[in-house]
């Protein structure tokens, strides 16, 4: 496992690689260094928000005389319409499917009925911005070596027990100070720093998926790429926007089985694995991280069936990254993830077709590395969140000519 100081040493060599003036984020986000200016400001009262909070989109009110919009089409719907109470809101932005009352909150946090309209309070409020390698992400097949500009605001719809980022994800947006930044200040600031790559991360995008649209847009007009790392728990409409205005998606692949997602991650395999689908069939790169968290998702069931999944749903191309948990949030009491469990996870996928299978968090580990699928070749050289290696030239290994799936350019 990689150690805090080793961690903060490699992301402040990585910030001075990409030329950005290194300051420490004030409180207790991540504890790690920020790029200057974006996310300072004063402290944001709930009514401070709720005041400049543009409308969201992708949500129903009962004050709409058609019922169907809040219901499954297959349920039989009894009785006479909402009438004359409050207008209760259902979001549909994720697989929650928040059933909201006025002045009340999603699980997620980000999300409030105002007299009847829902209203995003994060759009605008980034809380932390860091220059990293785009390895970090994890992204191990696209622009390797590369720095990615990377936001976050608070809020996530998931309750991971195991989250590393708990102090943001878990975090409503008044908890942080932050003054309104708009998308193209964004834009423009990981242009000036000659960032190429946008990263979306660290809590739960698709809760302000109406701001990462947004600067995507604008990121686009400029020749920077937008990413995002996600737990994959949205819906298949907003996700079909996401998926227009973003290069690549990296998901977090809990686990393989339904039981964990509910009791550790306050959620449901379905909807991810739905989503991982969606995203695979849009073209754009995909990534897949699976958190091995000892006695609880690393049974050699779950490891097996989750590369079978991959396999036959996704193909061989897919890379996926099998990655040490280390105690954090909610499950101090757990060990690290033995390095041999991340092996084996490695070999079954492997055994199973897939050609990009890494052994993740544990710096300077051979499966950290790109092989190359004909002549066996490392192509691509990691140490830690670091490239230090490249012998791809246009995409294929300069050895024998074999092309390796990914975004090179």
């Amino acid at each position: 496992m990689i150690s805090r100081r080793r961690l903060l040493s490699d992301i402040l060599r990585a910030v001075s690689v990409a030329g950005c003036t290194a300051g420490m984020l004030a409180g207790p986000v991540l504890r790690c260094f920020s790029a200057p200016g974006l996310a300072a400001g004063g402290k944001d009262t709930l009514q401070d928000l709720i005041r400049s909070a543009p409308r969201a989109r992708f949500w129903v009110s009962t004050s709409d005389s058609d019922c169907r919009k809040c219901h499954d089409p297959k349920e039989r719907l009894t009785g006479t319409p909402h009438k004359g109470i409050p207008p209760i809101i259902k979001c549909q932005l994720c697989a929650q499917g928040c059933t909201i009352r006025v002045d009340q909150r999603g699980k997620c946090r980000q999300r409030i009925n105002v007299d009847g309209e829902l209203r995003t309070l994060s759009y605008g409020h980034p809380v932390t911005v860091h220059v990293d390698p785009i390895e970090k992400k994890p992204f191990y097949h696209f622009l390797p070596g590369s720095a990615a500009y990377s936001l976050a605001t608070t809020g996530c719809p998931l309750s991971c027990k195991f989250c590393q980022n708990w102090e943001i994800s878990q975090a409503s947006p008044e908890d942080y100070g932050s003054r309104f930044v708009p998308p193209g200040d964004v834009a423009g600031a990981a242009a000036s720093r000659e960032v190429p790559v946008i990263a979306f991360t660290y809590n739960e995008p698709t809760v302000f998926t109406e701001y990462l649209t947004d600067i995507s847009r604008a990121a686009r007009k400029q020749g920077t790429r937008c990413v995002m790392i996600s737990c994959g728990f949205m819906n298949p409409e907003p996700l079909k926007e996401m998926c227009e205005v973003l290069a690549a998606i990296k998901i977090d692949l809990k686990g393989f089985d339904e039981e964990f997602y509910r009791s550790v991650c306050s959620a449901e395999l379905r909807p991810v694995l739905r989503s991982i689908k969606q995203i695979a069939a849009s073209g754009i790169h995909l990534e897949i991280v699976n958190l091995v968290v000892p006695t609880l998702n690393d049974s050699e069931k779950s490891l097996r069936d989750l590369a079978a999944w991959v396999a036959g749903e996704l193909g061989p191309d897919v890379p996926v990254h099998f990655t040490r948990f280390h105690p954090d949030y909610q499950l101090l009491n757990l060990p690290p993830t033995p390095v041999s469990t991340l092996e084996r996870a490695r070999e079954l996928a492997m055994a199973r077709g897939l050609r990009y299978a890494f052994v993740g968090n544990v710096p300077d580990h051979p499966g950290n590395h790109t092989y190359c699928p004909g002549c066996g070749k490392v192509v691509i050289r990691r140490s830690a969140i670091f490239l230090v290696e490249n012998n791809l030239k246009n995409g294929h290994c300069k050895f024998c000519g074999a092309a390796i799936a990914g975004t090179w350019l």
